[in-house]
Formats: C-alpha cells, sequence, structure tokens
C-alpha cells in the first residue's frame, strides 16, 4: 500500500510564500485568509497607517513599509523571493502596473505568479500586457474568496455549515490516485468524513470502503475548517 501519508509539506519560501502589496480592504482580506490556513505571508504597503492597522489586527504578520514602485525597496523587503504575489493596489493605476512589472520582470526575481487587481477593462488589459498571470475584480471576487483559493488551489466548492464546520468539494490529490478509501481511512488519519466520491458528474454518495479513488475524481467531505485544509492539495 502506498504510503502516502509521509506525504512532505517542507517547501521552499518561493514555493508556498506569499506577498500581499496593498493593504486596503481586498489586501486585507486576502492577508487574512491566508495566515488563517497557515500560509506564509508578507504584506507591504506605501502607506505606514495602513500597516500598522494590520499589525494591530494580525500581530503575528510580516508587515513592512515598501514603495513597491522601487525596484530595490521591493528586493530588499523579501517580495521578489515570494512564490506568489498579490497587487492589491487599486490607484494610481501606473502603480499596479509598475508594481506587477517589477514582480515579473526583474534581474532574479523567483515570483512564479501575479496576481492583480484590476478596476476596468483597460487596466486588466494593460496589467495583462506587463506579465499579470491572473486579474481579478474585487467586484467579482472577494479578498477571502481569493485567499483561500490561493491556499487550496485543489478547493472546487466550500459550504460552511458554521463558524467551524464546512462541507468541501475537491479535486483528488494526486497522492490519493489509485488508493481504496480504505487504504485512505480520513476519518482516521484526517478527521474528516467522506460523503461522496466520483466523477463530477456521476458521484456516489455514501462511498463504500473499496472504492478506488482516479485522477479525473472528485471528493466530498465534511469536518472541522481546520482539519479540512489538512489534506494535502496535489
Amino acid at each position: 500500500m502506498r504510503e502516502w501519508w509521509h506525504w512532505s509539506q517542507n517547501h521552499s519560501r518561493e514555493e508556498l510564500g506569499f506577498a500581499v502589496v496593498g493593504i486596503g480592504r481586498f489586501g486585507s482580506a486576502v492577508c487574512r485568509e491566508l495566515l488563517k490556513n497557515g500560509a506564509d505571508v508578507l504584506a507591504v504597503d506605501s502607506s505606514e497607517k495602513a500597516i500598522e492597522e494590520l499589525r494591530q489586527l494580525e500581530p503575528s504578520i510580516e508587515a513592512r513599509v515598501v514603495d513597491s514602485t522601487d525596484e530595490e525597496s521591493m528586493r530588499e523587503a523579501g517580495v521578489l523571493e515570494m512564490g506568489t504575489v498579490v497587487v492589491g493596489i487599486s490607484e494610481p493605476i501606473e502603480a499596479s502596473i509598475t508594481t506587477t512589472l517589477i514582480a515579473k520582470d526583474s534581474e532574479g526575481s523567483r515570483v512564479r505568479q501575479v496576481i492583480a487587481r484590476a478596476t476596468s477593462d483597460l487596466h486588466e488589459k494593460m496589467l495583462t500586457r506587463v506579465g499579470a498571470d491572473r486579474v481579478v475584480f474585487p467586484s467579482r471576487m472577494q479578498g477571502e474568496r481569493l485567499g483561500l483559493e490561493l491556499v487550496r488551489p485543489n478547493l472546487i466548492e466550500r459550504l460552511e455549515l458554521d463558524d467551524q464546520t464546512g462541507i468541501d468539494e475537491i479535486k483528488v490529490p494526486e497522492i490519493f490516485v489509485g488508493c481504496s478509501l480504505r487504504d485512505l481511512n480520513l476519518r482516521k488519519n484526517f478527521l474528516v468524513n467522506v460523503l461522496a466520491a466520483g466523477p463530477t458528474k456521476r458521484l456516489t454518495v455514501n462511498p463504500p470502503a473499496t472504492f478506488v479513488l482516479e485522477e479525473d475524481h472528485v471528493l466530498v467531505v465534511m469536518g472541522l475548517m481546520e482539519d479540512l485544509q489538512k489534506l494535502p492539495q496535489s
């Protein structure tokens, strides 16, 4: 039987670290959700007031006052060492575009993806042209949801039953493929209950222990939020 339980979470900072540039309502929400899910987060803003307010809400966060339009300041702050950079700046537009360009094109940058916030279709087009991997509109995607997606890339949908318990529909992690539910014993090893499993349009409700998970399957699991977050992500 595959020893999937030895799955390691020891990855370098550029693989799992997140920098959030621009700590307004949107950026703060992204930071909070990332922290809640145990992510390594660096928050930066040009406003000392914004940084202090964030530190009061999240005392454990690494937060710095940085001019994100200055390449050396971004480098010294450690932003270019992070795997994902979320540019939450809305105005001025030039600042968000310059920040995105610095994160993507600076020499030696380890940033793998930049997710930038846009305020208009033109802004979106300009961000894409300078290298943004993904552009979001706050009206279409709130910060909490983006933060959750970043740390749970295989999450399809979540239903929160209360502030502690939820039901997640997830893509089957690669490490689970080929294993039966008996092998995985998710209730014992992750403290979550399997409600359904199988292809998206042909789910088997309350699947038997002999049910074998395949690459294109999804899992519907219920448990405490903190336990759901411990499930493998890939």
